[in-house]
């Protein structure tokens, strides 16, 4: 049996893109693998704490060696807590709107928090090295624009910094197989909404079929 964790990033639930595609893929995977456990985590639902001094210094201690207060060790231990569903998931699923050409800053929040040395990765005098046990990884992404032409207004090397963002991040904590679906161009009118939904729709149940 697999653990599936399912990373909803938008607030918009019910008229979120990314939300209803990744529905879609949850769907069918769950159809195809019944014994699996999917875990659902809705970023706007999590207490999210400031990375404030007693953090920053656990993670300055942790680096030096040095013993935690207990404030330090608290603030550490909720960071633990916010980071053990991805160090518990043999695969990731993620809904993931494009917020200022990036992404929500309630996710970056989180992935700011848990991201740290010996949580979500580790470091030593050979580099860089992601701990989490999970390999596979399939991201949804939802774009108000044209963002795969180079002739729109919008074209995704000057554009997009969502995707190169996750990209990067799923490889740094150790995912190396990522697969993503861009349901693109929901702003401009109802027909092609419509349209890239029930395109990302297809692509996500072909996804999930062998996921």
């Amino acid at each position: 049996m697999s653990k599936v964790l399912y990373v909803e990033a938008s607030p918009r639930k019910q008229r979120s893109a990314s939300i209803e595609v990744c529905e879609a893929f949850i769907e069918t995977y769950r159809s195809k693998n019944p014994s699996d456990e999917i875990e659902k985590l809705d970023v706007w639902s999590l207490d999210l704490p400031t990375f404030g001094e007693a953090a920053l210094d656990a993670k300055y201690a942790g680096l030096s060696g040095t013993p935690l207060t207990n404030e330090q060790a608290s603030a550490w231990d909720t960071i633990r807590r916010l980071a053990a569903p991805f160090l518990n998931a043999d695969k990731m699923v993620f809904a993931v709107p494009l917020w200022n050409f990036s992404i929500p800053y309630r996710f970056k929040h989180l992935i700011d928090l848990i991201t740290q040395k010996d949580i979500l990765f580790s470091f030593d005098e050979r580099g860089f090295g992601g701990l989490v046990k999970a390999k596979r990884a399939v991201v949804v992404y939802a774009r108000g624009l044209d963002y795969f032409s180079d002739s729109s207004i919008t074209p995704r090397k000057s554009y997009d910094l969502q995707s190169p963002y996750m990209d990067l991040w799923l490889r740094f904590i150790g995912i190396s197989d990522i697969r993503e679906i861009a349901v693109e161009k929901t702003l401009l009118g109802s027909e092609m909404d419509l349209e890239t939904r029930t395109e990302g729709k297809r692509q996500a149940v072909e996804l999930a079929r062998d996921f």
